[in-house]
């Protein structure tokens, strides 16, 4: 099997309201970076290209289609579309190259979340397959997420306070982050709550932003002459729309992603897990088997900023940027997409 060696990633800061900048014009400077991180000048240099993003989301069918205006138009490219997160458009690229139809592909992911209400857009966005319009928003159903866990006793409110907390410490670093700085457990506690247990802490913020990312084999990875990273392992698995038939308390799907990725063969120095409420870090860090050793979203992870249809590649990108900069041998990166940590994919990356 090839292996896949990622070589450049950018995100752009995590901001609140774009305004009147549109989807083409958050990728580019995304797009720009990664050609320069390697020395080309176009998606021309690169055999593929796959893109994450939800016309749902921009209101319009086939909306993706204009972010590929991003790209220039020179054919020809060979390019691809996910209707999620970009983390899953990395994966389609991954099999391209596996499969020897490329050698290197440019992945980016974008969402503009700000003119819209994000959770009632997300509730409503399977309409007609679950009749969505007529079921409960996003955060709702987190909150009836956390309220099992507590009722159960698998966490307390101090522990989904004790996140946030972390989190907002770890953004100090991060100068993509939109919600950072000095805020203890205490502080978050003493928030009233926003849709009980859940106080606005706990939920990410809506921000909109892009990322983009290049990978592509070992030799070409030495072709260009660049510092790289590599994919030693990737999955991605996903469980029933019907939360009745789940135990919300937990992940399988990602405990099985995480075994399919074979995370637990060898130590894990960092991860960046994809969690947009605090007890759902919690969650994937038990289903995931780490420990204390393990620096849990030193970025900030999507509490300090949520790039919609972007901050799964951006988690992979942040564990990329960490081993590159030397401060880790191996790290492990989470997406997920859908509701109560529906689907989740795990992405094993290690120092070349």
């Amino acid at each position: 099997m090839r292996e896949i060696a990622i070589v450049a990633f950018h995100q752009s800061d995590c901001i609140s309201h774009a305004g009147a900048a549109n989807e083409v014009e958050l990728i580019m400077p995304q797009l720009r970076a990664v050609y320069e991180q390697v020395g080309i000048s176009n998606a021309q240099d690169v055999d593929f290209v796959c893109s994450g993003s939800c016309d749902y989301l921009q209101g319009a069918a086939f909306a993706f289609v204009a972010g590929v205006d991003a790209l220039g138009a020179v054919p020809p490219i060979k390019e691809s579309h996910v209707e999620m997160d970009a983390a899953w458009a990395l994966y389609e690229a991954i099999l391209k190259i596996r499969m020897g139809h490329a050698d290197s592909a440019l992945i980016y992911g974008f969402g503009k979340s700000s003119p819209g209400e994000l959770p009632i857009v997300l509730s409503q966005q399977l309409d007609p397959y679950y009749l969505a319009p007529q079921w409960v928003d996003t955060i709702s159903l987190a909150a009836m997420q956390a309220r099992m866990m507590l009722e159960s006793g698998a966490i307390s409110e101090r522990d989904m306070a004790e996140v946030v907390s972390r989190s907002r410490r770890n953004a100090r670093d991060n100068p993509h982050a939109q919600l950072s700085g000095d805020i203890s457990a205490d502080d978050v506690l003493a928030e009233e709550t926003y849709v009980s247990p859940l106080r606005k802490a706990d939920i990410c913020p809506v921000s909109d932003g892009a990322s983009a990312m290049i990978i592509c084999t070992p030799e070409k990875a030495r072709a260009w002459g660049v510092p790289y990273a590599l994919i030693t392992g990737i999955d991605h698995r996903i469980e029933t729309h019907n939360l009745g038939m789940r135990d919300l308390t937990d992940s399988v799907s990602t405990r099985l992603a995480a075994e399919g990725a074979r995370v637990n063969e060898g130590a894990v120095d960092v991860a960046e897990l994809y969690a947009p409420f605090s007890h759902q870090e919690i969650i994937l860090t038990r289903a995931l088997g780490l420990d204390g050793n393990t620096s849990i979203n030193p970025s900030g992870g999507v509490l300090a900023g949520n790039l919609m249809m972007a901050s799964g590649l951006s988690r992979i990108g942040e564990v990329f940027n960490r081993i590159i900069a030397g401060e880790a041998q191996r790290g492990v990166a989470h997406a997920t997409s859908g509701p109560c940590l529906q689907h989740n994919l795990v992405t094993v990356l290690e120092r070349a």
